[in-house]
């Protein structure tokens, strides 16, 4: 069985500090301010990394007022968690496996 992993998402989440934004936004939903005091990124680059994990489908948007607030996909976070454990498994299949050299 030939298993493929999201790399497109892998790269989006290599980032330290978008991993740093899905990780606190795991634990709640939390608006650019917060995000800012949380992380001590400035505003500008943490926007950046939010438009990046938008467009990638990792988190959606809740306006509020003048503010925004940022909430994570869990299924985005699940299905690539699937993915790993699917490639586990066939790795565990194919422990015993080996290709002769010629």
């Amino acid at each position: 069985m030939m298993t493929s992993v999201d790399t497109d998402l892998i790269r989006v989440l290599a980032d330290p500090l978008r991993l740093r934004i899905v990780t606190l936004l795991a634990e709640e939903t939390l608006c650019t301010t917060h995000l800012v005091e949380e992380t001590g990124a400035r505003q500008t680059n943490l926007s950046n990394h939010l438009r990046v994990l938008r467009e990638a489908g990792v988190v959606e948007t809740e306006p509020c007022g003048r503010f925004t607030y940022y909430r994570l996909k869990p299924d985005v976070i699940a299905s690539l968690a699937g993915q790993f454990a699917d490639l586990a498994e066939s790795a565990r299949t194919a422990a015993d496996n080996k290709r002769s050299c010629p």
